[in-house]
């Protein structure tokens, strides 16, 4: 009965620790990712907002997956992810607007 309950134990506690190691990236690979410079401005979006966009998408979207390249994805499929991963995340409305505006490069 004594080792059931050991059994048991290690069990739950190896879930654990895959449940919370799963949401935890050891280093971040932005290689792919654009920085927003002056050129990069539209009517639509500031380079504060492209940049502070950019710092979000970092450090949010890498805390579950790897980021993908802007390049990646048309402004239509990136506001479409964007709507389905975006409650999912701690960030505001007012924030993943800022992701949308940089993965979309103002668009």
């Amino acid at each position: 009965m004594r080792s059931v309950k050991y059994f048991y134990l290690i069990v739950i506690s190896v879930a654990i620790l895959l449940a919370v190691s799963s949401c935890s990236k050891k280093s971040t690979d932005t290689s792919g990712l654009y920085i927003p410079t002056s050129k990069d401005v539209t009517a639509t979006a500031t380079l504060q907002e492209l940049e502070q966009g950019r710092d979000l998408y970092i450090n949010n979207c890498n805390s579950c997956h790897s980021l993908f390249s802007p390049d990646s994805y048309t402004p239509t499929q990136w506001k479409s992810i964007l709507n389905s991963m975006g409650p999912k995340t701690t960030m505001s409305a007012s924030e993943i607007l800022l992701v949308e505006k940089y993965v979309t490069r103002g668009n």
